[in-house]
Order: C-alpha cells, then sequence, then structure tokens
C-alpha cells in the first residue's frame, strides 16, 4: 500500500527526472557559485484554510526562506507524517496544491518521504521540506548589513495570514473575506535584485509578524529602526478583526510577504520593481535606519508620537504555520 500511494499520488503530481529513479537519495548539479540550503517542519491548524492550505504552505515558505538569502530556489525535499485514518482525497488536494506551488515557483520536489503514524499521533497530516539553491555572485543579503539610511520596505499588506487561520480555527466569521497571503516570492526577489543587486536585508515576517522581524534586524546590524504606522499598508479587514479582537498587527503572522532593507538610493527603483509583480503591488516604504538608538524599533502614530516597538514574548497563535 506504501508503494501504491508513492506511485499513485506523489509520483503522479512530483514526477521528474530527478525524482522518478527512487533512489535513496537524489543526484545533481548545482551552477558554480554559493549554495544555500534550508528546512522546515508545517504543523498548521487547520490544514485548509481560505487561499491555501498546510501543502501549499510548505512549498512556499521553504520557496520564500531561501530567496530571503538572494537564492534562486532549485531543488525540494517533501517528507509527509500521516495520521492512520487520514481521506486520502485529502491527501490529495493537499499533494495538487504543493505541485501547483512548485510550478509557479519554478522548483522540482527531488526525493521524499512518507511515514503512517497511529491515529491521534499528527494531528492528521504534518510535512517537512528542505530545499536547496543558488546565490548568483555580487548578492550578499543578511539580517547583519543594514546600514544608517537605509529604506525599510514592506511588500504589502501584513497580517493577512494570521488573521485568515485564526478565524478559521476559532470560526470567526466577518463581513470581509479573509484570505492568506502564502505565495512564492523568488520571482518577487528576482525582480528586486535586477532592480537593485546591492539588496542589504531580506526577511519574510511569518511567526512574530514585522514587529519581531524589524526587531531581529535591528538588533544583528546595531541599527534603529523607525518606521511610520500611517505607511504600513494593512486590509481593512484585517484592522477591522484586529480592533474587534484586541489583536496588533505588527505581530501577526505573514506567509506571502516580506521586508526589505534597502540603500536609499535604489529604493525608488527596487518598489516600482516590486509594484510591478502580483505580490508585491501594494509595497510600500514604511520607514528608515538610523544610528540613533541601536537595537531599538520604534513607530510613530497618526498623533506624531513614538513607541517602542519590542519582540514578540510569546507565540500569538500556536500552530500557525
Amino acid at each position: 500500500m506504501s508503494h501504491e500511494l508513492i506511485e499513485g499520488l506523489f509520483v503522479r503530481y512530483f514526477g521528474n527526472p530527478l525524482l522518478l529513479p527512487l533512489e535513496d537519495a537524489s543526484t545533481f548539479r548545482l551552477p558554480q557559485g554559493k549554495a544555500a540550503f534550508t528546512t522546515d517542519s508545517y504543523v498548521v491548524k487547520p490544514l485548509f484554510f481560505p487561499g491555501g492550505n498546510i501543502g501549499r504552505l510548505s512549498v512556499c515558505g521553504t520557496v520564500n526562506d531561501l530567496s530571503m538569502r538572494g537564492a534562486e530556489p532549485l531543488y525540494l525535499s517533501a517528507g509527509f507524517i500521516i495520521e492512520e485514518g487520514f481521506a486520502v482525497a485529502d491527501l490529495e488536494k493537499i499533494v495538487v496544491s504543493m505541485s501547483e506551488a512548485t510550478h509557479e515557483a519554478g522548483v522540482s520536489i527531488v526525493c521524499g518521504d512518507t511515514k503512517v503514524v497511529e491515529r491521534r499521533a499528527a494531528d492528521g497530516l504534518y510535512i517537512n521540506t528542505a530545499g536547496v539553491g543558488v546565490v548568483p555572485d555580487g548578492v550578499d543579503i543578511s539580517v547583519q548589513r543594514a546600514l544608517p539610511g537605509d529604506a525599510v520596505i514592506v511588500s504589502g499588506t501584513i497580517g493577512d495570514h494570521g488573521v485568515t487561520v485564526l478565524s478559521q480555527r476559532q470560526s470567526l466569521h466577518f463581513r470581509s473575506p479573509l484570505i492568506s497571503d502564502v505565495a512564492p516570492l523568488n520571482r518577487l526577489v528576482r525582480s528586486m535584485l535586477d532592480a537593485s543587486p546591492t539588496i542589504r536585508v531580506l526577511r519574510d515576517p511569518t511567526r512574530g509578524g514585522i514587529a519581531t522581524t524589524l526587531k531581529e534586524i535591528a538588533g544583528n546590524s546595531s541599527v534603529g529602526i523607525e518606521i511610520d504606522e500611517e505607511l504600513i499598508p494593512v486590509s481593512e479587514a484585517v484592522k477591522a478583526a484586529c480592533e474587534m479582537l484586541g489583536l496588533d498587527y505588527l505581530y501577526l503572522a505573514n506567509e506571502g510577504k516580506l521586508v526589505a532593507v534597502v540603500p536609499e538610493g535604489d529604493a525608488g527603483r527596487v518598489l516600482e520593481a516590486m509594484r510591478g509583480n502580483i505580490y508585491g503591488k501594494n509595497a510600500a516604504i514604511i520607514g528608515h535606519v538610523t544610528q540613533d538608538h541601536p537595537g531599538i524599533v520604534t513607530i510613530r502614530n497618526s498623533y506624531g508620537i513614538k513607541r517602542i516597538v519590542e519582540m514578540l514574548a510569546s507565540d500569538q497563535f500556536p500552530r500557525i504555520c
């Protein structure tokens, strides 16, 4: 039955010359240059949510992790831990969404693993993915490279994924539809690097939101960051949900957004390039890097009052990715 599952489902949708031999490991050649390698596990609850599911999330998350180092994602692995009794029809929907995401990102799943565990041992399904990519010559992107004077850009509306998953988990209904932003960002990053190969920092603000991400950048680069609340793109649906539930959208998870720190002189070109991509159409410059107050992030509200933004002290939403 395991062979039937692998050949009838996974090979059917993931099949490619590197995977089809079904060896213990795939072999391939990497273009000359620096490589990037990442891995992540996905345990989101619920498994299906508006805008995606655990399968699309796993592919996009790994593609994005590679992209945040400026790497061109190439190959992924996929490991499935499936609970006994999990519906094959649901598994196929998840695998189909993973296949669609790999085609959108231009990557291949070249190896994988499947394990079935006892009932109530895996909450339905867990997925682990790893990814390999190549960093182009001249690209040096790191959380330690932000410099005073740099512009801080966010690629679009924040908090969509966090509120969407929360609403599904708690059976909350809002007048405006909530849809997760889960998406592969590698082609967006490629267009940004074409506009400015000297981009200093890229981060995807997943768990902990942009507040935690900005705090990490400030701390690792020993700089201060100042942002303007009125410049941060947030959908009306997310704003309404946050007001009703007492949440701060700065700390909400995102799965299809990025934060970029770029030289001030390149900010206009990078922003224009981002807005030409479907996943960057709402990109905005939200602040700048300063030499003042190293390691501290401040936000200014519409009244001109500044407050310090701290890192998320606890996990606001467990099982968000």
